[in-house]
């Protein structure tokens, strides 16, 4: 028998359908705030199960709660735990706030494209704008199909605001310099917890959770190449684990240098002597990156590194810089840009040419100066 009931200040409307193992299925959805919305709801609600065989999803369902339904039902089960909690912080910090009372299929796109007006206005970087952007694209994509709750994606129509991207990126992206990273090992040096970290980034481009996510397994210093093939993740209160890399192509071997390959083999006998030096008290893990008790290295330790390169060295740095930092030098001194897309893993080589445009934009002036030189000398 179909129904509705209250639970706390809300009211749930519920319906038996099809069998299933020989028991009947029920359905309870929330039907609104006052008993008559809800019995609204359910009249509804069983006229679409009568006509199509299906139960479709609440058509006057709010936005705030529709994106609890995505991110329960897609991200948890297909993003990656760092992608969680992006998304999650997006949806309750940003979303919920401007637009979560709205109804669902009440969202227009000049609705959307004020938010994300706002957002640029009041000072967010372009990358906290696209998470916006990519965040609500994806969700309402998914309310037209295969969720069914519109019948199209207002988002569609939505532009991000335009900005002087080589400018943007120039500051962005904290590119550092050689002296001010000699000033960095400088202040850390050999022996120092994060002078590995920081000799690994700059030589490879390494991102800090696949820097902390190496092993002794993944590194081969007789052939000089290392293995990214997982990264070290952290699940609140301190836990850390391993996951899979950022994408597909994350997952990759780089070949290192004759000076890399110096410093980790240095540093493999400074592990082994701590060993001898603490004994039962050495925590024996395979990891490269460690302190001198063989306690692993952190992406939230790099952060304090960060405070400190940032505070007492005054240089506008966080750890990313180093992997920006190794690219650009390459650009810069013409590396084949195909092979510096696959070292750093990124999954089409428009991202490395977007990223760096600053240094794309450069080698394509230089490449003009150096042909009308050419011209000149005939």
């Amino acid at each position: 028998m179909p129904g509705v009931y209250k639970r706390g200040d809300k009211w749930y409307y519920y319906f038996n359908i099809g069998k299933v193992n020989g028991s009947y299925k029920k359905i309870c959805r929330k039907g609104g705030m006052t008993k008559i919305e809800a019995e609204k709801a359910l009249r509804k609600a069983l006229e679409e199960y009568e006509s199509t065989g299906d139960v479709k999803a609440i058509s006057n369902i709010s936005v705030s709660d529709y994106f609890d339904y995505w991110f329960e039902n897609y991200v948890l089960i297909n993003c990656k735990y760092n992608t969680q909690q992006l998304y999650e912080t997006v949806i309750n910090n940003h979303i919920k706030p401007a637009l979560g009372t709205h109804k669902l299929k009440a969202l227009t796109p000049a609705m959307l494209q004020e938010f994300i007006n706002k957002k640029y206005k009041n000072g967010f970087s372009r990358a906290s704008i696209g998470n916006f952007y990519g965040v609500l694209s994806g969700a309402l994509k998914a309310a037209v199909y295969p969720y069914q709750y519109i019948k199209e994606n207002p988002m569609q129509y939505v532009k991000l605001p335009k900005e002087n991207k080589m400018k943007e990126n120039a500051n962005h992206l904290k590119i550092i310099s050689i002296q001010d990273f000699n000033k960095i090992i400088n202040r850390f040096p050999q022996g120092s917890s994060f002078y590995i970290p920081l000799q690994i980034a700059f030589h490879t481009g390494l991102r800090a959770a696949e820097v902390c996510g190496l092993t002794w397994d993944c590194i081969d210093l007789e052939n000089k190449f290392l293995k990214v093939e997982k990264i070290l993740i952290g699940k609140g209160r301190g836990i850390f684990e391993f996951g899979t890399p950022k994408t597909k192509s994350s997952n990759r071997s780089i070949t290192i240098g004759s000076t890399l390959v110096t410093i980790l083999k240095k540093n493999k006998i400074w592990q082994n002597e701590n060993k001898l030096k603490y004994g039962q008290y050495y925590k024996n893990s395979n990891f490269v990156c460690t302190k001198e008790n063989g306690e692993n290295i952190t992406p939230n330790t790099l952060k304090y590194l960060s405070r400190v390169v940032n505070y007492e060295l005054g240089i506008k740095f966080n750890f990313h810089s180093l992997r920006h930092t190794h690219a650009t030098m390459l650009l810069e001194a013409g590396a084949n840009i195909k092979d510096i897309q696959k070292r750093l893993g990124h999954s089409k080589i428009a991202t490395t040419m977007d990223t760096y445009s600053h240094v794309t934009e450069k080698m394509k002036n230089d490449t003009v100066e150096i042909f009308e030189s050419l011209v000149a000398k005939k």
